[in-house]
């Protein structure tokens, strides 16, 4: 179910820290999710680059276009990372919270190397 989420940065770390190998740190002032410490698949933006609070996420090719122009409520193509096809995703609107865990997994699963990505599929 589809709801604003009263703290989103929560909802979004818990489903981080629940993939593999996962560490976070502040990068760039934001809170950032890095597999192994190295490859960052999710950062937070809290009014970041404009007054929406949002994350940025690595994506599977095709679902930034396919998203953005399905819900341009929901998802944006954020600067810096985006034309790598990296989805933007506004936490200031209902948001489902399964969607965005699925979103978070799926950016893990676009970034991650094999090894890890073998201790996911263990789970």
């Amino acid at each position: 179910m589809s709801q604003v989420l009263p703290d989103p940065l929560a909802v979004v770390r818990r489903c981080c820290i629940a993939l593999p190998t996962v560490e976070e740190r502040l990068s760039h002032g934001e809170p950032t999710w890095f597999i192994r410490g190295k490859t960052t698949f999710v950062m937070y933006a809290d009014h970041h680059h404009d007054d929406r609070t949002a994350i940025w996420c690595a994506a599977p090719s095709g679902v930034q276009e396919a998203l953005v122009a399905e819900r341009p409520e929901a998802f944006f193509r954020p600067p810096y990372v985006g034309h790598r096809g990296w989805l933007g995703v506004y936490l200031d609107v209902p948001v489902d919270e399964d969607e965005l865990a699925d979103l978070i997994e799926a950016a893990f699963r676009t970034v991650a190397p094999p090894r890890v990505l073998a201790l996911l599929d263990e789970e």
